[in-house]
């Protein structure tokens, strides 16, 4: 076994930095509004894997399906050596990839790109043992700030998975993408999941379970913050909604406030006043039309050569590849 290399560009300091700045500008914006990416601590990776494996819960297993019937497609198309998945979290529909390489004998490097250190180097560690001789050179960084930090060399097949584009609004949506396509070289090509548009009841029922596992999902932003920033946030005083925005085409989760309430961030050395009924958004998810797709990665010197969807059209894969850079 090779053992992997992880880099680390971000740790407790730079997170608990990071995070101050957000709540500090979110719970003075109008409406208030905290960054989808603190949702994940343990808890909260641990609630969002019960959320894949729920029924109303479509995404994850739409990927899969896609991924399992093309990935030999993908494999011989992006001719591939070395693989970089953004937000790679446990790496779980990586193997996929991996195998289908591996069996090319083309198979030669992992780099995941996660801000979670402990969840990569556990990855990390599992897929270096169960690939002989793969080397797995990790990063521990922020999309926002790290992606000039992802190892080059090799032809490289880069993965964003799980419609996690989909948490970007369009302005920043299209930095994120421009930033990925200045990374890329001639040859790599970039694996790229996109949720799309359909059914307004099975959007909602995706992002509002029954079980309240997504309730509780969302709440945990709220417990994070108290344990990260000393605040008195009480979790049962707030109520998980998720609506669909027809005009933006995107699911909003939000936290309605029960009552009046006023919290303190204790770290930051502010009070909050919540009036009854006032909500704070906590994401957006978008949802994509095919036919916008194309245009939306040109945008950023992305040239499109497939997109695949799912038996039942509610998800797409794309693969495409640097041709200008913008």
């Amino acid at each position: 076994m090779i053992e992997p290399v992880v880099d680390t560009y971000v740790n407790r300091a730079w997170i608990d930095q990071a995070l101050r700045a957000d709540v500090a500008e979110g719970l003075v914006s109008q409406p208030k509004e905290l960054p989808p990416k603190w949702f994940y601590d343990d808890r909260g990776s641990e609630l969002f894997d019960q959320i894949t494996r729920l029924p109303d819960y479509y995404p994850t297993r739409r990927e899969r399906e896609i991924l399992e019937r093309e990935i030999d497609v993908i494999a011989e198309r992006s001719g591939a050596d070395t693989v970089v998945e953004l937000g790679s979290g446990t790496s779980e529909k990586t193997r996929i990839v991996l195998n289908a390489l591996a069996a090319t004998g083309r198979l030669r490097r992992y780099v995941p790109f996660d801000n979670s250190e402990a969840t990569l180097r556990n990855a990390a560690a599992e897929l270096a043992e169960a690939y002989e001789g793969l080397a797995v050179h990790g990063v521990v960084g922020d999309f926002e700030h790290h992606l000039g930090h992802i190892p080059d060399g090799g032809c490289r097949l880069i993965m964003l998975l799980g419609g996690t584009i989909g948490n970007f609004p369009p302005a920043p949506r299209k930095d994120f993408l421009a930033a990925v396509a200045n990374t890329m070289a001639p040859g790599d090509t970039f694996l790229l999941g996109f949720d799309l548009v359909k059914d307004l009841d099975r959007l909602i029922a995706a992002y509002d379970d029954p079980e309240g596992v997504t309730a509780a999902f969302n709440r945990n932003v709220l417990s994070v913050v108290n344990n990260r920033l000393d605040a008195d946030f009480d979790l049962e005083q707030f109520e998980h909604e998720a609506r669909f925005d027809l005009e933006e085409e995107w699911i909003e989760m939000w936290l309605r406030s029960r009552c009046d309430q006023q919290v303190t961030i204790g770290g930051l050395g502010m009070t909050v006043d919540f009036a009854h009924g006032e909500r704070m958004r906590t994401e957006i998810s978008a949802k994509f039309r095919p036919e916008n797709i194309g245009p939306e990665l040109a945008g950023v010197g992305l040239a499109m050569e497939r997109l695949w969807t799912d038996a039942r059209g509610d998800y797409a894969l794309t693969m495409s590849r640097m041709v200008a850079r913008r």
